[in-house]
């Protein structure tokens, strides 16, 4: 999951939980408003730790010392 899919979980149980009054019969629309939060937190989390950890993250190496900077 990506950052974007995790914000857009994020506001979409935000929303459920603090917007939406409507009742559907068997359905607690509060309780899947927190789940949908709690699974987007967890996702932004998930994506920015795996960002820190990308391949694609630039290298410098002193060519005198051959130390590599990142």
């Amino acid at each position: 999951m990506g950052i974007g899919a995790s914000v857009f979980l994020l506001a979409v149980g935000a929303v459920l939980y603090w917007a939406v009054t409507g009742d559907i019969q068997g359905v607690d629309l509060d309780v899947v408003g927190v789940i949908l939060m709690i699974a987007g937190g967890l996702g932004l989390i998930w994506a920015l730790l795996a960002a820190q950890r990308s391949p694609w993250r630039r290298e410098a190496v002193d060519e005198e010392t051959r130390i590599v900077r990142r």
